[in-house]
């Protein structure tokens, strides 16, 4: 017959880390490990754990570690779910705990890769448009399926895009002859995955209005 030994041990001291949100726990006189100041809230010194009791400390700690590692993540901006959890890996965060932490995101709101595409082509579309295929290729990188991407690119109107985008720049070649216009232009859209198709017109209408409404654009703040 076996016998399961279970020990007991005895909180000795419980100590702030620099990073004030959580705290040193000692047991019998030794660092044991370190918890976040709100799993360790009811401990006091003189408690007395048991094995498994230490191991729900640590498991409650790793939790609440990725839950306030992906709200600080994603404090910056919008995630994908893919970018979660490299991070939260990147972390040291225990596998299951972090498929845990990305469906309690998902409950909240805070992670939908559907709503991270849309807000990721609203914002290239807004400061720096791209064309369908390289939004296809960023956020296939950013590990969307392809359903979603399509959903988020379905809809971009790539002829707007070039032009708007050519609009502003032509500014700084407004001097130009034709040929080194066109050239010059062509390759800063090119360089944003427009195909010649979209480019060719757009550059050649660009050209027309600067070079018939020259004040257009000298009045216009341009990069």
């Amino acid at each position: 017959m076996r016998y399961i030994i279970h020990t007991m041990k005895k909180i000795t001291a419980i100590e702030p880390q620099k990073n004030r949100n959580r705290v040193n726990l000692h047991l019998e006189g030794e660092f044991a490990f370190g918890l976040a100041r709100i799993t360790a809230a009811w401990l006091k010194v003189g408690d007395v754990l048991s094995d498994e009791k230490v191991a729900k400390l640590q498991a409650d700690d790793a939790r609440e570690r990725a839950l306030q590692q992906a709200m600080l993540f994603l404090s910056y901006r919008t995630r994908s779910e893919k970018e979660i959890r490299q991070n939260l890996r990147k972390h040291e965060i225990p596998e299951d705990v972090v498929e845990e932490t990305i469906e309690r995101l998902r409950e909240n709101g805070l992670a939908n890769d559907n709503k991270f595409a849309r807000v990721w082509v609203e914002n290239r579309n807004t400061f720096r448009p791209r064309s369908r295929r390289v939004l296809t290729m960023e956020l296939r990188q950013k590990g969307l399926d392809d359903e979603t991407v399509q959903a988020a690119v379905s809809n971009v109107d790539e002829n707007a895009l070039a032009y708007e985008s050519a609009r502003k720049r032509a500014g700084r070649f407004k001097s130009l002859e034709w040929g080194e216009f066109r050239k010059k232009l062509s390759e800063y859209l090119a360089r944003r995955g427009f195909p010649y198709s979209v480019i060719a017109p757009v550059v050649t209408k660009v050209w027309d209005e600067l070079n018939g409404e020259t004040k257009y654009f000298e009045d216009e703040d341009l990069p």
